[in-house]
Formats: C-alpha cells, sequence, structure tokens
C-alpha cells in the first residue's frame, strides 16, 4: 500500500474508518482583524460584516422621483423665498440621510452648484441688462451704454433698484429650487434599478438608454488612462495634437465596445418583438400620443396662474391614456424582469408624500395668492405662511420612513 493509499479516506466492514487515518484539520477562524475592528471577510466592520439591506427592504426608484417631482411643482407655484428655502432644505435633509456611496449619488453636488450658477446668472442680468420692474429705491447706477432705436426696451446698464434685483432672486430662487429637487431624484434613485422597471413598451428606449449610459463613464476612464501613459512618456496630452493622439484611439475603443455590446444584446433577444392585431397597434398609437400630448398640456396648465382649472383634469386624463397605451404596447415585448423591484408600503408614503406636498401647494395658492407670490412693490419683507410651510414640512416623510443605505465607514489610520 502506497502512501497516498493510507491517507486516502476509507471505510471497514463495519463502517467505521481505521484507526491510523489521522483527521483532517479543522479551520480555526482568525479573530485577530475582528478586534481591530475589520472582519474575517476583510470587511470593515465591529467584530462581524454588517449586515447587508434585504432587497425587498430597498425602496422603489420611482417612489423618489414622484417624491421630487412633487417637490418640483410645489416649487413652482411660490415665489416667496422662504417656502423656496424650505424646499431646499428638505431635499436637502433627505439627500443627506439617505445618499449612498454610489456614483450617481454624488450628482446632486453637481445640481446644487449649478442651482447656484443660475441664481448669480439671473442676479447679474438684472443687474446690467435692467429689471422690467420699476423701482424708487436705487443702488447704484451704472455707466448705461446707448443702443440704436431698434433695441428700443433694452438697455445696458443704469440704475439698479432694489426692487428689481429683489424680483430677480425671486424668481431665480424659483428655478434653483427645481434644479436642487431633481438633482435630489439624481442622487437618491438607481438608474439601473429605474431602467430595469420600464413597461416593456418603452424596453427599446431603455435599451437605447443602457447603452449610453455604458458608453460615457468609459469614454471618460479611457481619456483619462490616455493622457496619464503619455504624460509618463513624456509627450504632449493637450492642444490639438494631444487631442488627436488621445481622442482617435478613444473613440476607436469605444466603437469597438459599443458594436460588441450590441452584438451580445442581439445574441440575447434583445428588440425581438411579438406579433400583436393591427388594430392594437392603431389604439396603442392614439393612446400614447394623445396622453403625452395631455400630459404636456396638462402640466402647462399647472406651470402657469391661467391654467388652475383646467390644468389637473387634463394632466390627469392624458396621464391615464399614456398608462393605458404602455400597457398595450408592453404586450409587444413578452419578457420576464429577474428579481423585480416591488412597490411597496414605504414607497407608497414616500410618493404620496411627494405628491400630497404639491397638491396642498396648488389649494394654497388658490386660497391665498399674495402670501404665496409676494410682491416687491412697495417694497416689504416676506412673511412665512404657516400652512404651506406645514405642506412642505410633509416632504421629510421619505427620511423617516425610507430604509437607510449603510454606509462603508472609512479604516481608521493607525497610530
Amino acid at each position: 500500500m502506497t502512501k497516498g493509499d493510507r491517507e486516502r479516506p476509507t471505510t471497514t466492514a463495519m463502517g467505521r474508518r481505521p484507526t491510523d487515518q489521522r483527521p483532517l484539520p479543522v479551520p480555526t477562524r482568525d479573530t485577530s482583524k475582528e478586534k481591530e475592528g475589520v472582519s474575517a471577510q476583510g470587511l470593515p466592520g465591529q467584530g462581524a460584516p454588517a449586515p447587508r439591506t434585504h432587497r425587498a427592504d430597498a425602496l422603489h426608484p420611482g417612489a423618489w422621483w414622484i417624491w421630487a417631482l412633487g417637490l418640483g411643482t410645489a416649487a413652482s407655484r411660490t415665489t416667496n423665498p422662504l417656502l423656496l428655502a424650505l424646499l431646499i432644505g428638505v431635499a436637502g435633509y433627505v439627500v443627506a440621510t439617505h445618499r449612498t456611496d454610489a456614483p450617481w449619488a454624488r450628482s446632486y453636488t453637481a445640481f446644487v452648484k449649478l442651482a447656484a450658477a443660475v441664481l448669480a446668472i439671473r442676479l447679474a442680468f438684472a443687474v446690467f441688462l435692467g429689471s422690467p420692474i420699476p423701482g424708487t429705491h436705487v443702488i447704484v447706477t451704472l455707466p448705461e451704454i446707448p443702443l440704436p432705436h431698434w433695441a428700443q426696451g433694452v438697455r445696458i446698464g443704469g440704475r439698479v433698484t432694489a426692487e428689481g434685483l429683489l424680483f430677480a432672486l425671486y424668481d431665480g430662487l424659483k428655478l434653483a429650487t427645481l434644479l436642487v429637487c431633481v438633482g435630489a431624484a439624481n442622487a437618491l434613485a438607481n438608474p439601473a434599478r429605474l431602467l430595469k422597471s420600464l413597461p416593456g413598451a418603452l424596453y427599446e428606449a431603455g435599451v437605447a438608454v443602457v447603452v449610453a449610459l455604458t458608453f460615457a463613464p468609459h469614454l471618460i476612464a479611457d481619456v483619462q488612462r490616455l493622457r496619464a501613459a503619455r504624460r509618463l512618456r513624456g509627450r504632449p496630452d493637450r492642444g490639438l495634437r494631444g487631442l488627436l493622439h488621445v481622442g482617435l484611439p478613444v473613440l476607436e475603443g469605444a466603437l469597438e465596445r459599443s458594436v460588441a455590446l450590441a452584438a451580445a444584446m442581439d445574441a440575447r433577444g434583445y428588440g425581438r418583438t411579438a406579433q400583436v392585431p393591427p388594430a392594437v397597434h392603431r389604439t396603442t398609437a392614439a393612446l400614447t400620443l394623445g396622453g403625452l400630448i395631455g400630459v404636456c398640456a396638462g402640466t402647462y396648465g399647472l406651470l402657469t396662474a391661467e391654467g388652475d382649472t383646467y390644468g389637473l383634469p387634463v394632466l390627469l386624463a392624458g396621464l391615464a391614456a399614456a398608462l393605458g397605451g404602455l400597457w398595450l404596447g408592453g404586450r409587444r415585448s413578452p419578457r420576464t424582469r429577474y428579481r423585480p423591484d416591488t412597490w411597496g408600503v414605504r414607497a407608497w408614503l414616500v410618493a404620496g408624500s411627494g405628491v400630497a406636498v404639491a397638491a396642498l401647494m396648488i389649494v394654497a395658492v388658490s386660497y391665498d395668492p399674495a402670501a404665496l407670490r409676494p410682491g416687491v412693490i412697495p417694497l416689504v419683507a416676506p412673511a412665512l405662511p404657516l400652512w404651506p410651510a406645514a405642506a412642505v414640512l410633509l416632504g421629510l416623510l421619505p427620511a423617516f420612513v425610507a430604509p437607510t443605505p449603510q454606509r462603508t465607514p472609512a479604516p481608521e489610520e493607525p497610530s
């Protein structure tokens, strides 16, 4: 019997292992790293790996978008700077408590900077190009540039009044609040999961967006990699010559990657459609087109002061028609979803809070428009209306009902 035969586990006639068989070594658990705050799997934690949030507890990405659009609708109904600042604070608090470490969550900072830039540009236009609001409180008088007769009504320079500057501040702050609300939705909703939740009628559009989202990050990474390689070799990476030497390989690699991705998607059956009757085609087109027109008309009515009467009914009718068209259009794309996102109670609460804020703000405009749209003539300080402010605070509900993401703690530096 060879050495390998002696070490091979065998059984006797009684079904027991021979006595000369040495037991296998039992793996021991190294707890030295856990005492230092690192788990046995190499993940940071307090002795044991941090429990991962169950997928059933994850919030549907569509709920975040409905919540953010509700806050944006409320912002479009008022120019009161106190209410707009309260909306920005609500959106910022929810983002601060529920933003993850994912790459798309970093977009909120960019949207905040864009909102600040928009506000600054609006104020600069009011200073240098004048304001349509006449005022009596002159802050400064700039040198005015004479313009030809065909440019009547336009001026460059001249008097800068407090009333015109305050009107521009209110107007720019409303647009900045809209940008902050959209940035909050981008930072909280997972774009990949949102595209996965699209109905079957929008499947082709979703595939195109997925390809675009795949193309852009790789393109930026390739540019950074090639520029770093050229700098290490002592070659220029700026100017026209550097652009040609970096841009052509990047575009070639991105094109090859896109073609390979398209071929892989086609091999897996993407874009295949089922046969449906022609009547279903026509009904789907009519419902979808009419619904989208109704949504656009209803949204325009809600955003303007003259459309308070017809805006909401037209929007609801268009939304119902568009959803019917999407449901019928989904019959052309019979497919299944792997681990689909569920719309649970938390998603209803988050989406409902945004809808409630928008609805209560619309109602408040019809009852007390002067409080939500303060004037600048005469020059008075705006007041904070109680009930609209309480309605805005309903937008804080996601901070308490939405699942809190678990962030990876930063490793402690050795002392």
